[in-house]
């Protein structure tokens, strides 16, 4: 279902987790707080945009490092977000997924890596509106799968309570139905993870 808010926003019934809990060693500062070209931090741009694009819950998982470093560097973020604590980062991103999803309450839920700053409202809206035909909904181009993904309430369930903390996210999104949606933005196949990454991606 969805609802109208000021300004003609339509809120959706879905949330967003935004996966921040990495140590970034090859980076050497947290990704989340990278200055992306608009003068926000990554963070702040891709909780901007799932905002705009209508999500009603939006969940950030840190690390303990990265709440100290978000209180002395305070970010401009509405307030439906959601800061949650990864207390076993060393698990890896799969407990970090499981951690998030623990605070997501709507039918269905995307899941973001922070190293991506672009979560464009033309790629939501596509994945969104798929989001009846499977449990999995995958953006690709070209027939190359990117990020992010959206689930179903069935398999953040399934992740919830599943025991095991060292599974990689893709064998388990295997075992749901997946589909594919085509998209013509080349942003869904980004991934800053070095400083020299970096540098290359302000540079364009």
């Amino acid at each position: 279902m969805n609802y109208i808010l000021k300004g003609w926003k339509v809120k959706k019934n879905c949330s967003v987790i935004i996966l921040a809990a990495g140590r970034s060693s090859r980076m050497g500062k947290p990704k989340f707080l990278l200055e992306f070209g608009n003068g926000a931090s990554f963070l702040e741009n891709i909780i901007r945009q799932y905002d705009e694009f209508g999500s009603v819950n939006i969940i950030v998982v840190l690390n303990s490092d990265g709440i100290e470093k978000i209180k002395k560097h305070p970010q401009n973020l509405p307030p439906k977000t959601q800061i949650v604590l990864n207390q076993h980062p060393e698990y890896g991103r799969f407990y970090s997924i499981k951690t998030g999803l623990q605070f997501c309450t709507n039918n269905y839920t995307f899941i973001h890596n922070v190293d991506n700053p672009f979560a464009r409202k033309k790629v939501l809206d596509q994945l969104y509106n798929a989001r009846s035909e499977a449990d999995v909904i995958k953006p690709a181009i070209a027939g190359k799968g990117g990020h992010p993904v959206l689930i179903s309430k069935k398999v953040c369930d399934y992740i919830v309570h599943e025991k095991d903390h060292n599974l990689n996210l893709n064998e388990v999104l295997q075992k749901f139905q997946t589909k594919g949606v085509e998209v013509q933005d080349d942003s869904i196949l980004l991934n800053i993870n070095s400083h020299n990454e970096f540098i290359e991606f302000m540079k364009k």
